[in-house]
């Protein structure tokens, strides 16, 4: 018998495609109409290599046709792998970690991953744990720790997790791969930048002790005024918001003899030039100010303010696909140390002190 138009076209074997309407295609609707099996659907559906191009085509052109959808659910089954990646993160609400997980979302995805992500307020191992446990009972083929505080990463490196996993900022001491920005560099090429004006030295307002980047960052603006023969001010600990910024503003505002600072982040920096404006203390004429980070408002401060610019779009770019190198080849050694280069934004927030400035000549 002749199929009927309602049949639709005849396929390989003698096989006539079966009327779809109204029904959701599964996998065995589409290996019928390529003509292939369903153990060479689901390969093509994982990218296997021994399936012949022409193979390849016809079953994506069958997919196509058909409208099919792989479930999430059949693909994990066919793999052993889910394609969800978690991620754990600590202070997300700031620009940096915030910027780093969009990052983070933006890869996955690229790469064809889900991102299940935790927020954690507090950094003791048993809450490292309920978290990793949860996204590993979630089906994480891997996991990604945000972890700017040095007790976050004693409770990972506690914690010993057998999933694959990144770390940023910290290094657990036990191998597991660790991706962070240049913070040393950033820290010495600000304080190297003030002290080439003509500035006597260089004030700090730091981040929190304790947490990894703020401690690089002032290890090395100490250094590098150690290595320049300068006496090290006493830095000044803020908590990296606008808020212990303009406190501790006030506190600088008060030292006619300071003209220079390098602030640890953008947002203590903004609370440090209103503190010094409400002082009557000009920037740059009496104060010159460089931040870090380089946040999207940082160019439009008043005045506009230098700072380093930290890509926190490339920290989580590439931490996601060092695990992923990691999923894909789990016996090849990863790199134990990826570090993200900095650069220096100058503005029109730093400048030579006023007693190192030439009058304008008359015209």
């Amino acid at each position: 018998m002749t199929p009927s138009a309602a049949d639709g076209p005849a396929t390989k074997g003698g096989r006539s495609r079966r009327n779809f309407a109204g029904a959701r295609p599964v996998m065995a609707d589409v290996a019928e109409l390529a003509g292939v099996s369903k153990q060479t659907v689901s390969r093509v559906l994982n990218d296997h290599p021994a399936v012949r191009p022409d193979t390849r085509e016809a079953v994506l052109a069958a997919m196509r046709t058909l409208g099919y959808r792989p479930s999430r659910s059949a693909r994990s089954l066919a793999s052993g792998r889910t394609r969800m990646l978690g991620v754990i993160s600590f202070d997300a609400a700031r620009y940096g970690p915030a910027s780093t997980l969009t990052a983070i979302n933006t890869a996955a995805q690229e790469a064809g991953y889900l991102v299940s992500s935790i927020a954690l307020d507090t950094a003791d191992r048993d809450t490292v744990v309920r978290a990793a446990d949860r996204l590993s009972a979630e089906g994480a083929d891997g996991m990604i720790a945000i972890a700017p505080q040095l007790r976050v990463a004693k409770a990972l490196a506690e914690a010993r997790l057998d999933t694959p996993l990144v770390v940023l900022d910290n290094d657990l001491g036990d191998g597991t791969p660790v991706v962070t920005s240049d913070a040393r560099t950033g820290a010495r090429t600000a304080t190297e930048h003030l002290l080439s004006l003509g500035h006597a030295t260089v004030w700090h307002v730091a981040g929190p002790s304790g947490w990894a980047s703020a401690d690089r960052r002032s290890d090395s603006w100490r250094a590098t005024l150690k290595t320049a023969g300068i006496p090290v001010p006493a830095p000044l600990l803020g908590d990296w918001s606008a808020d212990s910024g303009y406190d501790l503003g006030r506190e600088l505002a008060r030292n006619p003899e300071i003209t220079a600072v390098f602030v640890s982040n953008d947002q203590m920096a903004l609370g440090v030039l209103r503190a010094l404006h409400e002082a009557g203390r000009r920037v740059p004429d009496d104060v010159s100010v460089v931040g870090y980070d380089d946040i999207p408002e940082a160019a439009h401060f008043l005045p506009p303010l230098t700072t380093v610019r930290t890509d926190f779009t490339d920290i989580g770019t590439r931490a996601l696909h060092v695990l992923l190198d990691r999923i894909d080849a789990p016996t090849t050694p990863p790199p134990p140390l990826t570090v993200v280069p900095v650069d220096l934004r100058i503005r029109e927030s730093t400048s030579p002190p006023a007693r190192e400035r030439r009058p304008r000549p008359l015209t």
